[in-house]
């Protein structure tokens, strides 16, 4: 991968005729379905990333913020992801000539995402970020209030919790799970071990501080996929999706994100050892279930402000400044 600010590969410049690394046309901007899974995750972050980013157990695939990034947004704009994790939303918007702020809750990774902004600075990235350590059910205290009405994009993604995360390692005793945990849990605090309600709950809250700080007309992008819990199906899209509209924005596209790749009209999945061997007990329990090849991804707008006789105000579209 190369690291330096030209858009992502698997995101080509609009500007230019899109194609993939093997020279054929990409699918036309403005699709449905991101084909973001061309290479493998660890394949797209190598080089990119520190290597402690691996760590985190719920990392998005750079290629959906690098996708989101340009398709919703021009050089100069600011980005934000409020749950940034390792950063990863921060480092593409900054390889594509924006700036970013970041928030994120647990100090371990609030220092990678820092040292991963820091990389991508090494590497050329020309755009600006910081990261914000704190609660982001609270983001109107924890943001300069000169960001208000300044935001372009946000790209987020919210936790699933342990039980769909982690790496695994084979030993004498059998498989070991490691670094499926966004904490050591002697803090309850983070969104990832509440119940979908509560999880709901905060998710309207963190959009609700997203919606006062976007720029009218502004997006949110929202990653996410349901999953199952003792053989139920917990449906986050679509609790995400009453979380926005609760918070005062408008829901205008479902798309799709692959985490498979595409291989002569195929799809090829990538699942974790835990995907198989849950559809492998479902099926041999007489459950068709079916390996998870993409991410739903929902996208609202911020409803563009009029004035009071009714009209729209355009957007002057600056980008916010970060020190």
């Amino acid at each position: 991968m190369t690291d330096h600010p030209t858009p992502h590969p698997e995101q080509p410049d609009r500007d230019a005729a899109p194609r993939d690394r093997q020279g054929h046309l990409a699918p036309p901007e403005g699709l449905s379905v991101w084909a973001t899974a061309q290479r493998t995750g660890p394949v797209q972050r190598r080089g990119r990333y520190v290597p402690e980013s691996v760590k985190h157990p719920a990392r998005m695939l750079p290629a959906i913020a690098a996708h989101a990034v340009h398709a919703y947004t021009g050089p100069g704009d600011l980005v934000l992801d409020p749950m940034c994790g390792i950063g990863t939303t921060l480092v593409e918007a900054i390889h594509a000539g924006r700036d970013a702020i970041g928030v994120e809750y647990e100090a371990r990774w609030s220092n990678i995402a820092d040292a991963n902004i820091t990389h991508a600075h090494h590497h050329g990235a020309a755009g600006r970020a910081s990261v914000v350590r704190g609660d982001a059910t609270r983001l109107s205290a924890l943001l300069p209030t000169a960001l208000t009405g300044q935001v372009a994009l946000v790209v987020t993604s919210p936790p699933y919790g342990p039980t769909v995360h982690g790496l695994v390692r084979p030993g004498e005793h059998g498989v070991a799970k490691f670094d499926n945990a966004y904490n050591d849990g002697a803090d309850r605090g983070n969104l990832a071990y509440r119940d979908l309600t509560g999880l709901a709950d905060g998710f309207e809250q963190i959009l609700r501080g997203c919606a006062g700080l976007l720029r009218p007309g502004g997006t949110v992008v929202v990653t996410a996929r349901p999953w199952r819990k003792h053989g139920q199906l917990v449906d986050l899209p679509s609790a995400v999706i009453a979380a926005g509209v609760r918070a005062g924005l408008m829901p205008t596209e479902r798309c799709v994100a692959l985490l498979a790749a595409v291989r002569d009209g195929q799809l090829v999945a990538r699942p974790s050892f835990f995907q198989l061997q849950a559809v492998r007990k479902a099926r041999a329990g007489g459950t068709p279930l079916h390996l998870i090849t993409h991410e739903d991804v929902l996208i609202f707008r911020q409803p563009p402000a009029v004035d009071h006789l009714g009209s729209e105000i355009l957007s002057s579209g600056d980008g916010g400044v970060i020190a």
